[in-house]
C-alpha cells in the first residue's frame, strides 16, 4: 500500500444555507442491517479528559467513521473518509498528523477539518475500483494520550459508477467501469420557488455523491412549511428506490406517476425522477460515494450540501488541512 502526503493550513468550512430542493424529510441514518463493526471505533470518553482504569488519560478519541468497514458495505469511487471526534480537537494539526490513510493502488490525499470535531478526506482524483483502503488512526502517540487506543478500518470500493444528469435533455447516462450502462429517462427541478434568493425547486447543478438509499422513503411538503393536508401544496407520498444525493433533499427517485414529463420536461421539486425500471436498477447498483454529475440548472451545488465535496478543486481542498505541508 502507498502511504498518502498531507497539506496546508486550517480554514474551518462553514454550513451552506441551502434551502431544501426537494420533497423529503432530513438524511436518513444507515439502514439496521447496516451497521459499523464493533471492533472499529473506540469507546466514546466524556468531553473532557477520561481516566482509565491504569490512570492513563484520554484527551481525544473517535465517536464515529464513515463509511462502514470492508464486511459491510463495498463504496463507489467519490468516497469521502468522514472522522467524528469524541469532542473538540483543540490541536488540530497534532491529529491529522497521527492520521493515515493506505490505499492499494497508488493516491494522493488530503484532510479537510469542517468543525472542531469533524474532519475528511478526499483524494484528488477519484479511487480506482475494487481496492481496499486502511485508515489509521494512532491515538496513542498523541501527546497526553497514552490512554487511547488506535483506531483502524479497512473499506471496500468497489464498481466504478459515474452517472451524468442532463437536465436540459432530460436524461440520466449511467457508466459503469468507464462503458455505458444504462440510459435512463428523467424529470428534474422545474423552479418557480423562490426562498431567500435560492430558486429551491431546482436541481442543484454539479458533482453528486450517493450517500445512502432507501428501497421505500417517505416524502412529505414539510421541508417547505406546509404541513396542514388541507393545503393545496400539501403532500406525502410513499416513493420507490430513492437513493439520495445530497443534505437538502435530493434523490434519484422512481417518479410517482407523471410518466409522460421523463425524457421529456422537468416537473419535480428539485428531485431527479426517473422510470421505474430506471429507478429500481439504478437503486440496486448504487453504492455510498457514487459519484452523480449533474448540469444544465442554474442552481449550482453547494460543497457542503451533503457530501459534495468534490465542488471545491483541489487547491481549494488542500487549504482545510491544519498541516503546513
Amino acid at each position: 500500500m502507498k502511504r498518502v502526503t498531507r497539506m496546508l493550513p486550517a480554514l474551518v468550512a462553514l454550513v451552506a444555507a441551502t434551502a431544501c430542493a426537494a420533497e423529503s424529510a432530513p438524511a436518513p441514518r444507515p439502514q439496521a442491517s447496516v451497521v459499523p463493526a464493533a471492533a472499529a471505533v473506540a469507546p466514546t470518553p466524556s468531553p473532557s479528559s477520561t481516566e482509565t482504569p491504569s490512570g492513563k488519560k484520554i484527551k481525544v478519541g473517535i465517536a464515529d467513521i464513515t463509511p462502514m468497514g470492508e464486511k459491510t458495505e463495498k463504496v463507489g469511487v467519490g468516497f469521502p473518509i468522514i472522522v467524528t471526534f469524541d469532542r473538540d480537537v483543540k490541536d488540530k494539526a497534532a491529529v491529522e498528523a497521527v492520521l493515515d490513510v493506505e490505499s492499494e493502488e497508488p493516491h494522493e490525499g488530503a484532510w479537510r477539518w469542517v468543525s472542531a470535531r469533524k474532519v475528511i478526506y478526499r483524494t484528488k482524483t477519484y479511487w480506482k475500483p475494487y481496492q481496499k483502503v486502511l485508515f489509521t488512526a494512532r491515538l496513542a502517540e498523541l501527546p497526553g494520550n497514552t490512554g487511547a487506543k488506535n483506531v483502524s478500518r479497512r473499506f471496500a470500493v468497489g464498481a466504478k459508477n459515474i452517472s451524468v444528469v442532463d437536465t436540459r435533455k432530460h436524461t440520466m447516462k449511467v457508466y459503469r467501469n468507464g462503458k455505458l450502462a444504462k440510459k435512463i429517462p428523467i424529470s428534474a427541478g422545474r423552479g418557480g420557488l423562490i426562498r431567500n434568493g435560492v430558486d429551491v425547486y431546482l436541481t442543484t447543478s454539479g458533482v453528486h455523491l450517493t450517500m445512502g438509499k432507501k428501497a421505500m422513503e417517505t416524502m412529505t411538503s414539510s421541508w417547505m412549511g406546509v404541513t396542514d393536508p388541507k393545503d393545496p401544496r400539501y403532500y406525502k407520498e410513499e416513493i420507490p428506490w430513492a437513493v439520495r444525493i445530497s443534505d437538502s433533499g435530493e434523490y434519484v427517485h422512481q417518479s410517482a406517476g407523471y410518466y409522460q414529463y421523463l425524457g421529456v420536461s422537468n416537473q419535480s421539486h428539485g428531485c431527479v425522477r426517473a422510470t421505474p425500471a430506471g429507478a429500481k436498477w439504478f437503486y440496486t447498483i448504487a453504492q455510498r460515494g457514487d459519484v452523480v454529475k449533474i448540469t444544465g440548472t442554474k442552481r449550482k451545488l453547494q460543497w457542503n450540501n451533503g457530501w459534495s465535496y468534490w465542488q471545491l478543486n483541489w487547491t481549494q481542498w488542500k487549504k482545510g488541512s491544519a498541516l503546513k505541508s
